[in-house]
């Protein structure tokens, strides 16, 4: 909600500089959210009176008005506004004027015609939000004055107010905030009403709904502009000037945080009923629009019609205009759960309803019913009747609160006088009547979300401060548990994925009722929410090829995604969670020891990326249904997955698409290790070993022949060659690098042979390899 600054020191006296406003009480959890400006100090801007009006002879949507800007000569301005008369005074930006938008009026012409200026809307002067219509000046605005001398400097809070404090969204309420926390007086308070009261005219026939309705006849009011403090005051918190019987009802709103509301008396047949709407029943709200309204919508009727929905809006039929000659004033409280759903069933949101969704006080009902009669009879010359007509009974007070001061001290972490926590409480309205050990507190009308001990210990910690409480370690050493290390390890495995180009994804758990590959036997919900979310994946692919598929819809050339998610196991529903990577597209054009030219991705990229995860990861041939190059997929010797090239009837991808899902809770299981060594000191010797094979055999093999069982001294094996040309047919050379080392010592020429020969014979007699000299 937006306060005045100018508004609120009328109620508390406050600080010079509003940024210390704004830190105290986001200090003390009322947020600030922004701090705005604004005035109407702007050279050139004048008042001014448009004298005629005609239409635009060459646009329907602009009209030409002549204009009094007090010099003598009448000026020409083009205006695009509708929400003008002949003799009002609006705004005028002379040639030369610098907006605060920073637009620059100049002499022009508009569709032809020649415009000497512009007559500018509440939004163009930084004065409101209104952008609607022009600015509609005080008939009492003298021709050729400044603008600002109507439109002092203010400076606008924007206050986020949580649901529960109900009792901040006015400018009374936030200055009592404030002299609670600051300990500081409010220099004034509403004036309880002592009218007396009939029960009479008013019937409340949904008590639930609306247990408390005053309405007070005022005659004989005169329905006209504001005047200029009025306006200033409501527009400068965003809310439009309408007449100054609806302008009363606002200022009253924002003023003391109770909603009233005006009905034309003379259109109202016979006596008010509170009653709650008949199914269907048709309502013109001041909106304009007619809603059709259901049983359990509370609405403020005549004899004949509804002629408000209750708390939410007023309707046309009954709703002040210029001929109004007396009115009626409403003053009611409401359920705000009640509220709240009308509100929302009709997508009718209000100033009002806002307010009555998050409580209003109950004990500020007639107050602001006798503060908005005295503002009528003021501005407008009514004749207020002497009594006010009720109905209901108004909601008790919240129940009293104990509290301990041992338990306030054990909860705040420091030691807290008793006579500084009374002082603190009894400044926010609540009275102890009970001073034995655990001492019970009143609360007030408008503080409902009291209701525990430790919500009144969180009122001591605001008030107090509680940057002034120091800081203590609460906390312990724990040990890591199986958890975090798997915690951590998924977090590796997300830095490792990006790190090579793949991008994370996260995907519904839930699949839709025109589904992709891999759902097959997924199981079905009783009672889906919509089409989208009809059964539980049993595979983590299906998510990502649906990705996959709208990432070629928008012209995506390369697809490289990941997701770790849970899935649901058919038929039982066992939760796993799974690694699934898709691959498909072209690599960017990079040079590689393959290609100087693009390529597409293939099983070899799949199986590179997995290879950042999956410790000692090997592809062994599979059978798949929806794969074209089914594998599977182990680490050592545990199957973990499966993955290969998708089928082309399971995909409308143009090209290959790769995949692989891994069961993750098998490698998350593993408890990281990680070993560190200081750097070698002594020299490795290398050794290069050429072997012609079988075509079908697998370098895993081989190289499990190279290690296993291992020499001590061998380091590491890498292999850098491989050719199929002129060695036969179903044939192919490889070529190894072997290094050696001992880390005690530099190793000769005689160990490292015999080592390396020994590593030859046992690739010439277990895999019949033929080497290369």
């Amino acid at each position: 909600m937006k306060f005045s600054v100018n508004w609120l020191r009328e109620f508390i006296d406050l600080p010079k500089n509003p940024e210390e406003i704004a830190e105290f009480l986001t200090r003390a959890g009322v947020e600030t959210k922004n701090i705005e400006t604004r005035g109407a100090k702007i050279d050139k801007v004048i008042v001014s009176q448009i004298t005629a009006s005609s239409r635009h002879p060459n646009a329907d949507r602009l009209t030409v008005c002549e204009v009094d800007d007090g010099s003598g000569t009448k000026r020409q301005i083009v205006c695009g506004a509708t929400n003008y008369k002949v003799g009002d005074k609006v705004p005028l930006a002379l040639p030369g004027t610098k907006l605060p938008n920073g637009t620059e009026i100049r002499k022009s012409k508009l569709r032809g015609v020649e415009s000497e200026g512009m007559l500018c809307s509440p939004i163009e002067l930084a004065l409101g939000e209104d952008a609607s219509g022009l600015l509609i000046l005080s008939p009492d605005a003298k021709i050729g004055a400044p603008i600002g001398d109507f439109f002092s400097t203010d400076t606008i809070l924007d206050v986020e107010i949580t649901p529960n404090r109900g009792d901040l969204l006015s400018h009374f309420g936030l200055a009592r905030e404030i002299a609670a926390l600051s300990g500081k007086k409010l220099k004034s308070k509403p004036h309880d009403s002592k009218l007396p009261v009939k029960k009479t005219g008013v019937n409340i026939g949904a008590t639930r709904e609306c247990p408390f309705f005053s309405a007070r006849k005022i005659d004989n009011v005169k329905v006209g502009p504001s005047p200029q403090w009025l306006r200033a005051k409501i527009e400068s918190v965003g809310i439009r000037s309408i007449n100054n019987i609806v302008d009363i009802s606002n200022f009253v709103m924002l003023e003391l945080g109770q909603p009233t509301h005006a009905f034309d008396a003379d259109r109202l047949k016979g006596s008010i009923n509170v009653r709650l709407a008949r199914d269907g029943e048709k309502f013109l709200a001041l909106d304009g629009k007619t809603y059709s309204l259901k049983p359990d919508n509370c609405v403020v009727a005549d004899q004949e019609r509804a002629v408000g929905i209750g708390g939410v809006m007023g309707g046309e039929e009954a709703g002040v205009t210029e001929s109004t000659k007396n009115v009626l004033l409403e003053a009611a409280y409401f359920l705000p759960t009640s509220i709240r759903k009308t509100a929302r069933e009709l997508n009718l949101p209000s100033d009002a309803s806002y307010r009555f969704e998050r409580g209003v006080d109950p004990e500020m009902v007639l107050p602001a019913s006798q503060r908005a009669t005295e503002l009528i009879q003021e501005i407008a010359s009514g004749t207020p009747a002497k009594e006010i007509h009720i109905d209901g009974k108004l909601p008790a007070n919240p129940a009293d609160v104990s509290l301990t001061y041992e338990k306030c001290d054990r909860v705040v972490g420091i030691a807290l006088k008793p006579k500084t926590v009374d002082e603190i409480l009894t400044g926010f309205g609540l009275k102890k009547t009970s001073a034995a050990k655990t001492t019970k507190w009143k609360i007030p009308s408008y503080r409902r979300d009291l209701q525990r001990d430790v919500d009144l210990i969180e009122e001591v910690v605001r008030a107090y401060g509680a940057n002034k409480i120091p800081g203590v370690e609460r906390g312990r050493y724990l040990p890591s548990s199986a958890a975090d290390h798997a915690h951590d390890l998924e977090s590796s495995w997300r830095s490792r994925f990006a790190a090579i180009g793949l991008n994370e994804v996260r995907t519904s758990k839930l699949l839709p009722r025109e589904r992709f590959a891999f759902s097959e036997g997924a199981i079905e919900l009783r009672n889906p929410l919509s089409e989208d979310a009809v059964a539980l994946r049993p595979s983590i692919l299906a998510g990502l090829l649906a990705v996959l598929d709208r990432n070629i819809r928008a012209g995506a050339e390369l697809v490289a995604i990941f997701e770790i998610g849970r899935t649901f196991i058919p038929p039982s529903g066992k939760e796993e969670r799974h690694l699934g990577v898709l691959l498909w597209g072209n690599v960017a054009s990079t040079p590689d020891w393959r290609s100087q030219t693009n390529r597409r991705l293939d099983l070899f990229d799949l199986k590179g990326a997995l290879e950042c995860v999956v410790p000692n990861l090997s592809f062994r041939s599979g059978t798949f249904p929806d794969l074209a190059l089914p594998v599977d997929i182990y680490s050592g010797d545990q199957m973990i997955g499966f993955g290969g090239q998708l089928s082309p009837v399971k995909s409308n991808a143009p090209g290959p698409v790769y995949i692989a899902e891994l069961h993750a809770d098998l490698l998350l299981r593993d408890e990281p290790t990680t070993r560190f060594r200081e750097i070698e000191k002594f020299p490795a010797v290398t050794r290069d070993i050429a072997l012609i094979v079988p075509e079908e055999l697998s370098h895993e093999k081989i190289l499990r022949a190279i290690e296993e069982p291992r020499e001590p001294l061998l380091e590491s094996v890498e292999l850098f060659d491989l050719f199929t040309e002129k060695v036969g047919e179903a044939r192919k050379s490889l070529a190894y690098r072997l290094t050696y080392r001992d880390r005690s010592r530099t190793l000769t020429s005689e160990e490292v042979n015999a080592a390396h020969a020994k590593i030859r014979e046992r690739l010439r007699r277990d895999l019949g390899a033929e080497l290369r000299e």
